[in-house]
This record gives C-alpha cells, sequence and structure tokens, in this order.
C-alpha cells in the first residue's frame, strides 16, 4: 500500500486558488519559530522577537484572571452573540466615554477574537479589489490585509526625521483616489507616538476629503486608527485619536482595540472596534461567518473588568514601570555602545513594547537579514528586521520586543552584542 505522505503530495501550488498562492506568511513569526527551536537546542539567546508578553514576566491582571474563572464556573461556555455580550459592548462604550471623551452610540461597538479580525473585517467591509489603501511603511500587516481584500497599496515610506510616522502632507497627494487610511499609534513597529498636531492634521484632512466627496456623490474615504497600544505610552507622550481633536472625523474612523497589549493578555483573544453602526453592522456578519468571537466568559469577565478603574490603574502602574525598564535597558545600552563609536543608534522610547534600533553594518553585511543572523548566531540577540513589517530598503533598521525578556537577559543580550561588534 502506497504511503500516505506519498498521496497527500500529488498536488501542487497550481492547485491552490491565486488568493493563496500569492500570499506571503507572516514574516515575523517565521523569525520567532527559528528563535525557539535555537532555544531548545540550548543556546542562550534574548528573545526580542514576537510581540507578546511571557506570562513569567508579565501576568495578566490578577482580578481579570479571577473573574474569567468565575464566568467559566457559572457555565458561560456557550456562544455569544455575534456582535458580542452586551455587558461588554455597553463597557467598552463607557470605557470610552470615561478615559477618551468619546460618546458612541452601542450599535457602533462591535465585539471579536482579538484585534486581527476586526482588521480583516473592517478591510473586507470597506476595500473592493483595485480600491487604494494607504499605509506607512513601516507598519504591522498593512500590506498583508490590503493583498487579502484584493486592494491596490500606496505605501508611505517613513522614517526618523517624521518619527515612522505618516504626516497629512504625505497623505495628500493620494487621498482623492484612496478608500482607507491605515494608521497605528503607538506604532507597530517601532514603539514611536504619532503627536496631537498631527493627529489633528490627518483628521481634518480626512474630514475635508469627505465632504467634497458628499458633494459629488462619491464613495466615502476611511481612517482605520489601530490604537491597541494606547494605554501604554511614556513620559510626555500622550495618545490622541481623530475624533478628540477633530469630532466630525468619527463618522470616518473605524477604531482597532482589545485587551492584547494592555493587559498583556494576547492568548484570552478579546478586541473590538467601534466604528459607524453601517461599518461595524457589515463587519458584524462578516466575523459571524468566520467564527472569530472572542469567548463569552472571558467578554462577560472584560466587561466587570473595565469597570474597575483602580484596578486598571493600579495594574498599569507596574506594567509601564517594567516595560520602561526593559526598554530603557536596551536603549541605554545601545546608547552607551554608540557613545564608544560602536555603528548602533536607537530612538529614545515613547509606547508600546517596542524599541527602534539602527545597526549600522550594512557596508559589512549587505542587507538587514544578513545582520540578524549575525546577531542571532554571534551574540543570541534575537530581532526582527523593517522588512517584516513591508520595508522594501537595506537600511538597518530593526524592531527590539521587550515584552518576553526579563531585564537581565536584556543586559546579558547587550553585552554579547558588544564583543560582537567589537570584531564584526
Amino acid at each position: 500500500m502506497r504511503a500516505m505522505s506519498d498521496v497527500l503530495t500529488r498536488i501542487n501550488d497550481a492547485s491552490l486558488s491565486r488568493l493563496a498562492q500569492g500570499l506571503t506568511g507572516s514574516e515575523v513569526l517565521k523569525i520567532a519559530g527559528e528563535v525557539r527551536a535555537l532555544i531548545a537546542s540550548g543556546r542562550k539567546v534574548a528573545n526580542l522577537t514576537v510581540g507578546d508578553f511571557a506570562p513569567s514576566e508579565f501576568r495578566i491582571p490578577r482580578k481579570l484572571e479571577s473573574l474569567i474563572t468565575e464566568a467559566l464556573a457559572a457555565g458561560h461556555t456557550n456562544y455569544p452573540p455575534s456582535d458580542g455580550t452586551l455587558e461588554l459592548r455597553r463597557a467598552v462604550i463607557e470605557f470610552y466615554r470615561d478615559d477618551l471623551s468619546l460618546t458612541y452610540p452601542l450599535e457602533s461597538t462591535l465585539i471579536a477574537g482579538g484585534a486581527r479580525p476586526i482588521i480583516y473585517a473592517a478591510f473586507a467591509a470597506l476595500v473592493d479589489p483595485g480600491d487604494e489603501v494607504i499605509y506607512p511603511t513601516p507598519s504591522w500587516n498593512n500590506n498583508h490585509y490590503t493583498y487579502l481584500s484584493g486592494g491596490k497599496p500606496v505605501e508611505l515610506v517613513v522614517g526618523r526625521e517624521t518619527n515612522f510616522m505618516p504626516t497629512a502632507d504625505m497623505l495628500r497627494p493620494h487621498i482623492r483616489t484612496a478608500r482607507l487610511i491605515a494608521v497605528c499609534t503607538p506604532l507597530n513597529p517601532t514603539g514611536t507616538v504619532m503627536a496631537r498636531s498631527e493627529v489633528e492634521a490627518i483628521a481634518r484632512l480626512v474630514v475635508e476629503e469627505n465632504e467634497r466627496r458628499a458633494a459629488s456623490g462619491e464613495r466615502a474615504l476611511f481612517l482605520l486608527w489601530d490604537q491597541i497600544y494606547w494605554m501604554l505610552t511614556f513620559g510626555e507622550n500622550r495618545h490622541w485619536a481623530p475624533p478628540q481633536v477633530v469630532p466630525e472625523s468619527a463618522s470616518y474612523t473605524i477604531f482597532v482595540d482589545g485587551i492584547s497589549k494592555a493587559f498583556a493578555a494576547t492568548g484570552l483573544r478579546v478586541g473590538w472596534t467601534i466604528a459607524p453602526p453601517l461599518v461595524t453592522a457589515r463587519m458584524r456578519d462578516i466575523i459571524g461567518h468566520m467564527g472569530a468571537w472572542a469567548p463569552k466568559a472571558e467578554q462577560l469577565a472584560v466587561a466587570a473588568f473595565l469597570a474597575r478603574k483602580d484596578d486598571i490603574a493600579a495594574y498599569h502602574e507596574e506594567m509601564i514601570r517594567e516595560v520602561r525598564l526593559r526598554l530603557d535597558a536596551l536603549y541605554d545600552g545601545i546608547m552607551a555602545m554608540k557613545h564608544e563609536g560602536l555603528p548602533v543608534d536607537a530612538i529614545e522610547p515613547q509606547g508600546a513594547i517596542y524599541l527602534s534600533v539602527r545597526f549600522g553594518l550594512i557596508d559589512r553585511f549587505g542587507t538587514n537579514e544578513a545582520i540578524r543572523r549575525f546577531l542571532l548566531e554571534r551574540a543570541g540577540f534575537a530581532v526582527v528586521p523593517f522588512q517584516a513589517f513591508g520595508t522594501k530598503t537595506e537600511d538597518g533598521w530593526f524592531r527590539l520586543s521587550a515584552g518576553a525578556v526579563s531585564v537581565r537577559d536584556c543586559e546579558e543580550g547587550l553585552a554579547r552584542v558588544r564583543e560582537a561588534l567589537k570584531t564584526a
């Protein structure tokens, strides 16, 4: 009898859809898998790759954990409503009202199994094949979601001179024919935060363009506002959302949000959007066909937890302090090397769990990928090049993620990097 493995290999790529044939898997997850294998082999590695939290370093809030246990014990293991439990939808509305001074109707809210289904559903609800989607590079997965929706990418190359953020001036030449602008702040991968003045300028640009379109009967231009890291900002940096500074922009803003980053709860899979009700209704139906709902017990627990302001404040005080300790250790270590004359540089931490670091080794190694492998193999220092976030140029910029390492891991990894760079 022929082995099953022989039977299963009869098909080739031509048997798949054109979408599947052209799809690129997650570059970050590919690198993370390589790093896990290296660690399993016994190598000492500072794993600064995946934007996740190690429970040994960052636990979810204890009260949230107990609320989930209580909800499971009460038997809440059945399907939730397709747009989320009423309790959580109301809690999200109240949370935005209290913390962001934004008032929305209940119909604007939709709950899903994390932020990814929200992003996918927003693209699916708004972008037809050939529609233009504007987004900066580097930025997380906008290139992939544009591909999945059949959209036409309009990539804005951003750099240190704009804090790795798109500006209204950069957007202006492209908005006449665009369908969607995708923005993330604080930004994955850079950890940079958009200034209030730029948020306002972009929001006014979108409102003005939509006023023009309304007069001519054209379809609206929407703004996908990914603020999954908005509760994690440092120092004088503060997060702003378009409707906070230009209320009229609420008609065109689709929020991407959830608990994954703010509460180190990436595996609980509770995300949400607040958007114009017509959009959330279509997104609900798309997610309903996917079955990408957040578990009911977690939804009920999060609803109760969001009302506990003192618990949230206490948790964030400790969490932000610990994230800053790691990011500052990385930043200070990189800058100390720079002062020694080694070819490195970094942007001071502003938000999220990321640090942007530049290794000036392109002349020596030729590509970011070669630099990444050098750092991993010679220094046990695992990082992600900006190419994983859509960047096309070989410029030496990398993302360092601090959620799954200790301060000691950072310091020991930096010591190995210093020795490796001295002999590079």
